[in-house]
């Protein structure tokens, strides 16, 4: 799936501002980047909410279409009401396809481990979470550890998990 996602330019800063955008069904935002103005936007917040429910936010390019065209985003905040289930505010990082980007890709377990199914054991997953070194464009969705092999007592490492071209893991490879 396309992530896409509508924003108009905003004028005017502060909470009156906020709360003004707010009761007409926009949030309020910001897009920056490494060397670039920081730009005030607002953005629909049905459009938003709808959005963010269908990708994994961490993780997901998303081309927001601005006033000046569309370009390529992460989001890379996103602040909620501290009661009601309302979005306040959203940061999205403007993407440079030359710099490359620190993100936490989802480690998705796949095949059911030989130890389950034959004696009896649990799978117990330690890590969720990995810290990846990567292009915009190499951004992978998740990274998949398959245990099918795995008796009891047998650990996958960080190192023995196939990472997509143009991708390197911050985490050490043993770590289990």
């Amino acid at each position: 799936m396309a992530a896409t996602l509508g924003a108009e330019a905003r004028d005017g800063r502060g909470k009156g501002v906020a709360r003004k955008l707010r009761q007409q069904g926009r949030i309020p935002a910001v897009l920056y980047g490494h060397g670039d103005e920081t730009r005030r936007l607002s953005v629909l917040a049905h459009d938003l909410e709808k959005l963010l429910h269908a990708i994994s936010v961490e993780n997901t390019v998303v081309s927001l279409t601005t006033p000046d065209g569309a370009r390529d985003v992460l989001i890379r905040e996103v602040q909620h009401h501290p009661v009601k289930p309302e979005i306040f505010h959203v940061d999205f990082l403007l993407l440079h396809g030359d710099e490359t980007l620190t993100l936490q890709i989802p480690v998705r377990v796949v095949g059911t481990a030989r130890g389950v199914t034959d004696d009896g054991g649990m799978l117990d997953q330690q890590v969720h979470d990995l810290a990846v070194v990567c292009l915009p464009r190499d951004i992978p969705e998740a990274l998949e550890a398959d245990v099918s092999a795995l008796g009891v007592g047998e650990s996958l490492r960080v190192g023995d998990l196939t990472l997509p071209p143009g991708v390197r893991t911050l985490t050490d490879a043993d770590q289990g």
